[in-house]
Order: C-alpha cells, then structure tokens, then sequence
C-alpha cells in the first residue's frame, strides 16, 4: 500500500483551529446533557445555575468569547495511521507550533509553567503541549484536542487497590474523589475512569475516555454496567451543580479497562468540568 503523505503545516494550522474552537464552542452532546439534566434537576439553585451554565456558552458562542477564562494546559491525542508520513517537520513541533498559533491569535490565556517546583516562569505561549500519539491501521490522521482547565485536572486521583478488592473498590474510589472535590472542578462534571495496565496507563485511559461523547456507553456490557452503576452512585452523592447541591453532579462517566498484573488492581480518575471542551479532525 502507498503511504500518504501529511504535511507538517497542515497539522499545525488544524491544531491551531481546534485550539479556538473549543475554547469557544461547547460541544453539542455536552450542551444537550446539560440541557436535560435541568428537566431533572430537582434543587431550585441547581436550575439556576444550569441556566447560567447555558447562558455563558451562548454569549461565548455568539461573542466569540472563551467558555472559561481558564483555557487550560493543551491536551492533543494524535492517532497517526501507519501507512502516513508527516512531511516537513517533526511532528511534535508542528503541535507545538499550533499550539502557540492558535493560543495567541485566538488571545486565550497562557497557563504553561516551565520550572514547576522553582520559578515557575510562564512559558507565554501556553506550549508545551500535552502529547499523547499512538500508531494506528490506515492511512490518516486523527487530532483530539481538549483545553483541559486546572480546576478539574488538579482533582484527579489515582490508586492501586488489592486485587480482591473488585468493582466496588473502583466505584467507591469515584465517589470519595467527587465527594472530596466538591465545587473545585465545577460540576456538574465528565468523569473519566481507567482501570488496570499500569499507574500511567490507568491515567491515560482515564484522560483518554474523556473524548467520548455524552451518553455513550463501552462495547463491552461490562464495562458498560458499570458506567451506569458508577453515574447513579455519583449523583445520589448530593453534590449538585457548583456543589450547592442537587441530583446533578456528573453529566457521565466513561470507563476504559487494560488487562492488569495478577498482584494489581490500578484505578484512575480523571475530573473534567461542564465545560467539558474537546474538538476533533482527521487528515
């Protein structure tokens, strides 16, 4: 077969839109989650805050104004088909270079640190990015952005649990990190979980589940019970929207699996808040 070639530019010019665009645009399947849970919501202040959630992203979407000041550490998770060359340029820089394009031209704010236990000097570009590749059957390109806010980053948890301690281990782990949070990552929240592989697999798995769309469930029923056991157990917690209580406290969970070792039950979670803001394409 062929091999396709991808132009570096072309991948740096995507990035650099993706980056405006989801600061910018809640994604449809969060806006209509949201949209349904104030049908739901039963506590009067949570309606409130819904309704102002929905109103901040229709004057963002029509003045052109980012969702949250927050505008995040850049996430990219690049799926590079194996029949692709990237030509022109490494294709980290060209991430990195749309990264520092779409940040300045779309004036979002810059929030990359370098020197994290010292200085702590701004790196005014708001690179470098968050990389994540992996290679791929085909001959494509697919780019998953997500501005992913330090509010909610900054809840996320992981654990090695006893291998016999099973599922509940898992949902009670989702529940005290929720419960612990409280209104730091704003909820009502977009709950990624992964389970086994290894410490930085379950947290990639955790972060990665977070592109799924709302209402989705995994192709394995497993899996996929225990999504919906683990979103009923969280909004019974009471949190509610901005933790003033309420029945919406998560929007959805997602959960991605890896065969782990026989001594190991790793569990990870990562916490995305209302503005759950991801964009996609493919080259």
């Amino acid at each position: 077969m062929p091999v396709r070639e991808v132009q570096a530019s072309q991948i740096t010019e995507t990035v650099a839109r993706l980056a405006i665009e989801a600061t910018h645009f809640l994604p449809e399947d969060v806006e209509g989650a949201i949209r349904a849970a104030r049908q739901t919501e039963k506590s009067p202040l949570g309606v409130q805050i819904i309704d102002e959630i929905l109103e901040n992203a229709e004057i963002a979407r029509n003045r052109m104004l980012p969702l949250c000041q927050d505008t995040g550490s850049a996430v990219v998770y690049v799926e590079i088909g194996q029949d692709v060359h990237i030509a022109g340029g490494f294709i980290a820089d060209a991430i990195n270079e749309g990264i520092r394009k779409g940040y300045g031209e779309g004036y979002l704010r810059k929030s990359m640190a370098a020197k994290p236990f010292s200085a702590r000097t701004n790196t005014g570009d708001n690179t470098p990015g968050i990389i994540h590749t992996e290679i791929v059957p085909g001959d494509a390109v697919r780019i998953l952005f997500m501005p992913k806010g330090g509010g909610c980053e900054n809840m996320s948890r992981y654990q090695n649990f006893l291998p016999g301690m099973g599922k509940q281990a898992v949902i009670d782990f989702v529940c005290e990190t929720v419960d612990m949070s409280g209104g730091n990552p704003c909820p009502p929240l977009v709950i990624g979980v992964g389970v086994g592989g290894t410490a930085e697999k379950a947290m990639t798995m955790a972060k990665h589940s977070l592109f799924r769309k709302i209402g989705s469930r995994s192709e394995d029923p497993e899996v996929a019970a225990l999504e919906d056991e683990l979103f009923d157990a969280v909004n019974a917690l009471g949190v509610g929207p901005q933790a003033v209580g309420g029945t919406t406290t998560a929007l959805d969970i997602f959960v991605e699996t890896f065969p782990t070792h026989i001594t190991a039950l790793p569990v990870a979670v990562n916490v995305q808040c209302h503005s759950a803001r991801t964009k996609e394409a493919i080259l």
